[in-house]
């Protein structure tokens, strides 16, 4: 399996902070955002990672991470974005580095408290289709801002709702998608949104509608750093104090799992 990092994008929601840098380069405790999404593939096992980003302060990415090596990769390669074009576009651009292999795609803003490579076990396990990673909100106001999966008890995925005025479930679609390698031409189907873009949530429901998207359920935190000031600021005092990727005090680590579909 090889692993996609999205790091592009124009920050906006963290404006004046991104003024300066790529919002993925900002930092989260005593690193820069993006380690934190290295961390994640590499000790799930995936360490053949193609990075995709954009915008005037790509070359920053080169200086801190260069081959990948000192952040256990084996391979890093890079892709540039010349335009906001919306995730799934963005993940279109690493089909030659896919090379026919199933990928792991990550949104590097995206914190997770535990390590994910149960899910990314059970995908490499998954004959066909794709998957994705839930998280239990409890707030509907904040999953009025997220993709929302229409979901029965433990049943499958009927439909994936982006940002409902009335949210379907309690749980929320997490940035961390898996995918055969036909996601691109699920992609080269797609018609951009209202945005002018090409919505990741309209990739996954591609696979919905086909009974081919299966979920892992996440028990441990997860955050969007790139949500808002708040979020950023809720993410980096997390990891402060708890850590990230599974890597924390055994306390806090006592009945957190993944429970997978």
């Amino acid at each position: 399996m090889k692993g996609v990092i999205l790091a592009g994008g124009t920050g906006t929601r963290l404006h004046p902070l991104t003024r300066i840098t790529n919002k993925h380069l900002l930092p989260i405790y005593d690193r820069p955002m993006i380690s934190y999404a290295i961390e994640a593939l590499v000790t799930a096992g995936v360490s053949d990672i193609m990075l995709v980003t954009g915008g005037t302060h790509a070359g920053e990415f080169l200086r801190l991470l260069g081959n990948g090596h000192d952040f256990g990769v084996d391979r890093l390669l890079y892709s540039y974005q010349e335009r906001p074009g919306g995730i799934a576009q963005a993940l279109g651009l690493a089909e030659r580095f896919a090379d026919s292999d199933k990928l792991v795609v990550m949104l590097a803003d995206n914190i997770f408290e535990l390590s994910v490579k149960p899910a990314v076990d059970s995908f490499l396990r998954q004959e066909e289709g794709a998957r994705v990673v839930l998280s239990r909100i409890e707030d509907p106001a904040h999953l009025s801002h997220l993709g929302v999966p229409d979901i029965a008890d433990e049943g499958p995925i009927r439909k994936i709702v982006e940002k409902p005025a009335v949210p379907p479930s309690q749980f929320a679609v997490t940035g961390i998608y898996f995918y055969g390698p036909d996601v691109f031409e699920v992609i080269s189907s797609l018609v951009p949104s209202s945005r002018d873009e090409l919505e990741i949530t309209d990739v996954n429901n591609h696979y919905v509608d086909r009974g081919l998207m299966s979920y892992d359920t996440l028990d441990g935190f997860w955050g969007d750093a790139g949500e808002s000031i708040n979020a950023y600021y809720e993410v980096n005092d997390f990891v402060r104090r708890h850590g990230a990727n599974g890597k924390r005090c055994e306390e806090a680590a006592a009945g957190a799992h993944i429970t997978g579909r």
